[in-house]
């Protein structure tokens, strides 16, 4: 399945902004952050098509994940 993945702040680092990837179907996301060498402590937020998504969560054809960092500052 392809499916287009949105990275925010500090995950850019190295990876990019944005990043098609093929994966097989039943892939996780956990799986997918794996894949793109993010630790799962590293992430507070997971959309999945704009809707809150967890690591167990099982994207489909054409979706796209937004992956976003905890935030810091004051």
């Amino acid at each position: 399945m392809k499916i287009q993945i949105k990275l925010f702040a500090t995950l850019r680092e190295g990876r990019g902004k944005i990043l098609e990837r093929v994966y097989e179907e039943e892939t996780k996301i956990k799986d997918i952050l794996k894949d793109l060498d993010i630790n799962e402590k590293d992430v507070a937020i997971i959309l999945n098509k704009g809707i809150n998504a967890n690591l167990d969560t099982v994207p489909s054809e054409g979706d796209y994940l937004s992956i976003f960092p905890p935030v810091g500052g004051g």
